[in-house]
């Protein structure tokens, strides 16, 4: 099939540019995301994840490049006329009214009528488990619940693509994994593009079918869960991820999983590696978490982790100030890139978009 025709979401050079004096707050990136697909983007606060999202929108203006959905260019269109909708952080629902109301407000401004909007409405609030709950306000609802009414009343405008921005943040952790399994299900049910913006990693992995790891305003890396998490291709990807240990060497830096690192007592027969000794001991469960320092540690290698499983840890145990040999196999090292860097600035007239292709096909 066709690249063009099975992209949900195209955006070409997108860039932000609030202020001459500082760097974009997002840098002529270049993205697809495939229609009916889960696509988290993932950073630091500031990486530029939000602002966009909220590009793609309609809630922010873009400075340089493209936004296409569906092969329609959609980057100087009102919000509303994109034909997609925007879950909150905060779920913004009007306290005063009723959830079946909250939900049924978009259609109530186009002018659909109340019995029509009202059945639209509790349509939706069954499918996501709120229809016993219709007439209580927010303030009568408990967090899961107030996310399920922001959710309905995202798709009774039947966007094509929902947007949800760090909707999970606001939610204690036993909630917080209750409803990211039922994001992905309901996802799945309705076969729309989800654009998540997180900067969780273990949500971003869970729900992902495409990470988008950004940094400064720019993509680090792009891929399934699996593959950025397994072959982080910078420092920054393997850092952030975290999960891996960056080692500086003389062929540059290398990431290595901290379950993939072997430890033995400094004193035991035949063992070999590196120096080290042992400065933390974190019992996680199934896990033991050891923190390390290296004897001689090369410029630029910090602290280094190692994950034993419970019964290795409880077969030989360590202890704190330990002294160990560190070692790994170099089938499980992977060879670091620079980071993303910057692009050339754009000139008074910008390169050819997608827009200018499709202008031509057109014509």
């Amino acid at each position: 099939m066709d690249a063009a025709a099975n992209t949900a979401v195209e955006i070409v050079a997108l860039t932000k540019q609030y202020s001459v004096d500082i760097p974009p707050a997002v840098d002529q990136i270049d993205l697809r995301i495939a229609s009916g697909s889960y696509c988290c983007l993932l950073g630091p606060s500031g990486c530029g994840k939000s602002t966009t999202l909220r590009m793609i929108a309609g809630h922010e203006t873009v400075t340089h490049g493209d936004i296409l959905l569906e092969n329609r260019n959609i980057t100087r269109l009102a919000a509303a006329a994109r034909g997609t909708a925007m879950m909150f952080q905060s779920f913004a629902l009007f306290p005063h009214l009723s959830a079946l109301d909250n939900v049924a407000f978009s259609l109530k401004m186009k002018g659909v009528a109340k019995a029509e909007r009202h059945r639209r409405a509790a349509e939706l609030l069954e499918r996501v488990a709120m229809g016993h709950l219709a007439q209580r306000k927010p303030g009568e609802l408990s967090g899961g619940q107030q996310q399920r009414v922001a959710l309905a009343r995202a798709l009774i405008t039947e966007p094509r693509v929902l947007l949800l921005d760090e909707p999970l943040s606001a939610l204690d952790p036993f909630l917080r994994v209750q409803m990211r399994a039922e994001l992905r299900r309901w996802q799945k049910e309705l076969g729309l593009t989800f654009i998540h913006v997180t900067h969780s990693q273990e949500e971003a992995m869970a729900l992902a079918d495409t990470m988008v790891v950004m940094n400064h305003g720019l993509i680090e890396q792009v891929g399934s869960p699996h593959e950025v998490y397994n072959f982080p291709g910078s420092e920054f990807v393997a850092r952030f991820m975290g999960g891996h240990n960056v080692l500086q060497t003389a062929a540059g830096p290398i990431a290595v999983r901290n379950d993939h690192m072997k430890i033995a007592p400094a004193e035991q027969a035949g063992a070999s590696g590196l120096a080290a000794t042992i400065t933390d001991v974190e019992y996680q469960g199934t896990y033991v978490l050891l923190g390390l320092q290296l004897a001689e540690a090369p410029p630029g290698t910090k602290s280094v982790a190692v994950l034993l499983h419970e019964s290795d840890f409880l077969a030989r145990p360590f202890v704190l100030d330990q002294q160990v040999l560190l070692s790994w196999d170099e089938a499980h090292a992977r060879v670091l890139r620079p980071g993303a860097q910057r692009p050339a600035p754009r000139k008074a007239q910008p390169p050819k978009t997608r827009r200018d292709e499709l202008a031509a096909m057109a014509g």
